[in-house]
């Protein structure tokens, strides 16, 4: 028999009768003030019904009863166990292969090998990997697939081994989808089902963590998921419940609807514009009011989708009747969706427009009628952009360069646009949005316009589906006529595998030092993402899109001035190309169909011929191949014993590197191409890899030794030990000398030095990237001290045994004098509990000073070092734990050995 549930209940469905934890019964013993819960928080309840036993439950409720009578706000921890995990290619394989490497340090660690296995379903989208090296054309995406294959066939290898030897492990083969898409179009439930041995079935809400930041899209369809670090998310697998202290819940009020002319994007910039000046980082985000009834899910899906942008954790769509219809329209199982609405409703999840009832932790309010359109840049997604104003703000941003040339013939100039990309699960899946884009390339085509010779065009749909009905449409003949010829089913240029330039237009770029654009239908457009030669990247939906790659510069009025000419040499301009809303509904109603759906999903795990044709074989522990430049065997085990040591003391550091405000984790840990210069480029180039087989950063992060070559090492970041200097370089201050900090990390290794890194607000922001936590743990990297740090960043730190710590009051980088050439103590380690703070000693002196064990030694005073107190970011014992042990893999892998 099964084991009795907390609070059960049950209802029947057809033939099967299901039983769930009741939050209706557990208000019984609880109170009322459960249903005051935002719906977010009452999915928190039931996981917490469901996961957790006696006097434990009791105390996890309490804690979120006490939310509600502190307003929404709270210091307390409670434990969620997600019901599945999504991953992409880029942060998969690395999860992966520190799996593997978990299996072998078990063995050696005279344990059960085949004891490490993801406890809950994983699905890994491979979907990170397609570059547009080829374009404009119609074998385009054939031959990306091709280059795909032959660059990363070790991986793939890898993953087909992975997907044969643990349980619980399926892959989405490369030219599928993006994963977000695949994710909401096919793979989530908004309910989860499990056979119990009683022969009853046991229902539950489904809620997902990704190993990608915006697995927050899945939202909008009511199911409960955010981004993780590669890290957590491998704890999650191997049976760790995640602990999290009890979020701010804001309500975000939607009222009236979008404009004639205006498009989801339009909306979803705007709102990450304005929660990022709220402050929503590290909080959930809860829509409600009538403008959810003129949002479609996939409107709903984009907001969702762009949290990470907006810094909160999550954007929650609760499940309402436009979720029923979405999931009839993608080919959901009838049994499903009715068990959806049945369960819902059972549960109080059902939207029902109750939410003065409900207590948020704050409210904000938008009219949707109010949004103009808009862009965003041209260096972080929230720096919204009115269109009518895009030419003035791109003039601002080339204020230092000098004046802006007139256009005279095909001469390039400052502004143009060399990158037009209707990419990334953002906006691909929304049919309006590319049915409208596909609407402005059909007049554009019909009066003989074309795409400047410089602006490189691709499009890379989210799925399949997209394909098919710009291809029943008729649409696709058009975009492929401008350029926009499908180049692949994958995130592209979003995350910087936009692929080379003509050797004429790089060539150009260089030779004039000219600042020129990308625009391009994604969610992130940070410095030295999208190209290397690319200075102003700009977010736009991807009518727009088309839009800019016609006009082909970013230097022109697009609301007023001419964006081409038609075949008679007539002025053509945006109002003549851009669809009414009434067109783009009526492709929609003929053109997308539920058969679409249930036949491009019919065999999403099958992939094409080469897909097939990879054979591996079922083994306990991988088989590592030292030759490899993709793959290889991680250090985090080595040495390891079954019992973990005191957290030591930071004795005598060094500042590896010291930062500003907004690094991102592309600065810390940058994707894109791999420059043969860099550190990364010298270990290829050493192990017999030609230039233009480096792949990229991303494919790469299987291999550690590439992965801490690259960390700090983006070619724009600005390490403030070297004044006016760009780049990963640093000085190596025993030395004195300049060189790059991987090289100056290895030295200090050498000597035994720990290392520091400072930086200012909003340190780790951007992608959920396990590298950008990985990295510095293997350069030596014992702290980060900020300012402030992103949520998902902060988390993965901590997973890598580094202790994040934040400046205290007035204390900085600025007030305290830093130059880099510091010595750092951080004393109370080995005391430390939860809530208390490290003493910090910051010893100046010349770099090449011999400090001694006491201040005043050696011709040093007192005054030389001064004492600050720094607040450890680490939330629950838990993360507590976790650092103990070195680690979060350490901390799990002990436990399962007993």
């Amino acid at each position: 028999m099964s084991v009795k549930l907390n609070f059960e209940d049950s209802f029947a469905l057809g033939k099967k009768e299901y039983k769930y934890c009741s939050i209706d019964k557990a208000s019984q013993k609880y109170g009322r003030e459960l249903f005051r819960m935002p719906y977010t928080l009452k999915i928190l309840v039931e996981n917490l019904l469901r996961n957790t036993k006696g006097d434990s439950l009791d105390a996890a409720i309490g804690s979120i009863l006490s939310w509600i009578k502190t307003e929404g706000k709270s210091e307390k921890e409670i434990s969620y166990k997600p019901g599945r995990v999504l991953m992409q290619d880029f942060t998969g394989v690395p999860a992966i292969v520190d799996l593997a490497a978990m299996r072998d340090a078990m063995k050696d660690l005279k344990g059960n090998p085949r004891k490490i296995n993801p406890q809950i379903p994983v699905d890994l989208v491979i979907d990170h990997s397609v570059q547009v090296n080829h374009y404009g054309a119609k074998t385009a995406f054939k031959q990306n697939v091709a280059v795909e294959f032959s660059h990363n066939r070790e991986r793939y290898e890898f993953l087909k081994w992975g997907q044969e030897s643990f349980e619980n492990f399926r892959v989405i083969p490369p030219g599928t989808g993006i994963c977000h898409q695949v994710n909401l179009e096919y793979l989530a439930q908004v309910v989860l089902v499990t056979k119990e041995q009683d022969g009853k079935f046991l229902a539950f809400p489904d809620t997902v963590i990704g190993t990608d930041s915006h697995t927050t899209m899945i939202n909008g369809l009511g199911v409960l998921g955010w981004g993780v670090g590669g890290i957590e998310a491998e704890a999650a697998m191997l049976g760790e419940q995640i602990s999290m202290v009890i979020p701010e819940v804001i309500g975000f009020k939607i009222t009236g609807k979008l404009r004639e002319g205006v498009t989801a994007t339009d909306l979803v910039l705007s709102i990450t514009n304005m929660l990022r000046k709220e402050g929503v980082v590290g909080k959930f985000v809860e829509f409600y009011g009538d403008g959810l009834g003129h949002l479609s899910l996939p409107d709903r899906a984009t907001i969702a989708n762009m949290s990470p942008e907006y810094g909160a954790t999550c954007a929650f769509f609760p499940i309402d009747q436009e979720t029923i219809r979405f999931l009839e329209a993608t080919g959901r199982k009838k049994e499903n969706i009715e068990l959806v609405e049945q369960y819902a409703k059972k549960q109080s999840l059902w939207h029902n427009n109750n939410e003065t009832e409900i207590v948020f932790s704050h409210k904000i309010e938008l009219d949707a009628s109010t949004i103009e359109p808009c862009i965003a840049g041209p260096k972080r997604p929230q720096d919204i952009i009115p269109l009518a104003k895009a030419q003035k703000s791109f003039r601002e941003f080339m204020v230092d360069i000098g004046p802006i040339n007139d256009k005279n013939n095909q001469e390039m100039h400052h502004g143009d646009v060399v990158i037009a990309a209707i990419t990334s699960c953002t906006n691909t899946s929304n049919p309006d949005v590319m049915m409208a884009a596909g609407l402005v390339a059909k007049r554009a085509v019909e009066k003989g316009m074309s795409v400047p010779s410089w602006v490189k065009t691709s499009l890379a749909p989210g799925s399949k589906v997209v394909s098919e009905y710009l291809n029943k449409s008729g649409l696709q003949v058009y975009l492929d006529q401008l350029g926009f010829n499908l180049v692949g089913y994958g995130c592209t240029t979003c995350i910087g595998n936009s692929g080379p330039l003509k050797p004429e237009v790089s060539g150009e770029i260089k030779k004039r030092n000219l600042v020129v654009a990308s625009v391009l239908s994604g969610n992130r457009n940070f410095e030295g993402r999208i190209h290397p030669l690319v200075s102003a990247n700009y977010l736009a939906s991807p009518p727009l899109v088309v839009i800019y790659a016609l006009a082909g510069s970013m230097d022109i009025d697009i609301v007023r001035d001419p964006v081409g000419k038609d075949k008679h040499g007539k002025d053509v301009f945006l109002k003549d190309l851009w669809p009414s809303n009434q067109d783009i509904r009526q492709y929609v109603g003929k053109f997308l169909s539920r058969k679409m759906f249930v036949d491009k999903y019919k065999e999403v795990f099958s992939g094409d011929e080469e897909w097939r044709a990879i054979k591996t074989a079922k083994t306990s522990t991988y088989e590592w191949n030292k030759k490899s430049t993709y793959i290889q065997d991680p250090p985090y085990f080595a040495g390891m014993s079954r019992v973990p040591g005191k957290i030591d003391d930071v004795v005598r550091a060094r500042i590896l590197c010291m930062f500003g405000d907004s690094i991102t984790t592309d600065h810390i840990s940058p994707a894109g191409d791999i420059d043969s210069r860099s550190p990364s480029g010298q270990y290829l180039s050493a192990h017999n890899v030609a230039d233009v087989n480096f792949n990229s950063y991303g494919a790469r992060r299987g291999n550690h030794e590439v992965m801490m070559r690259g960390t700090f090492a983006n070619i724009r970041i600005k390490n403030e030990i070297i004044p006016g200097k760009v780049g990963g370089v640093t000085i190596h201050h025993p030395t004195g000398k300049e060189m790059s900090i991987y090289d100056a990390a290895m030295l200090y290794k050498k000597s035994a030095t720990p290392l520091v890194v400072i930086a200012g607000k909003e340190y780790g922001s951007g992608s959920s990237r396990d590298w950008a936590a990985k990295g510095p743990k293997l350069l030596g990297v014992r702290v980060v001290i900020a300012e402030s740090f992103e949520r998902i960043h902060r988390s993965n730190l901590i997973g890598m045994g580094i202790m994040p710590l934040a400046f205290i009051g007035n204390d900085n980088r600025k007030t305290l004098n830093l130059t880099g050439g510091e010595i750092i103590d951080i004393l109370g380690f080995d005391s430390f509990v939860l809530g208390k703070n490290l003493i910090c000693n910051i010893t100046y002196g010349s770099a090449n000073h011999v400090i001694a064990s006491e201040p005043g030694q050696l011709g040093m005073t007192k005054k030389d070092v001064v004492e600050i107190e720094l607040k450890p970011l680490v939330y629950t014992q838990a993360e507590l734990e976790y650092l103990k042990n070195n680690g979060v893999l350490n901390y799990v892998l002990r436990r399962m050995l007993g």
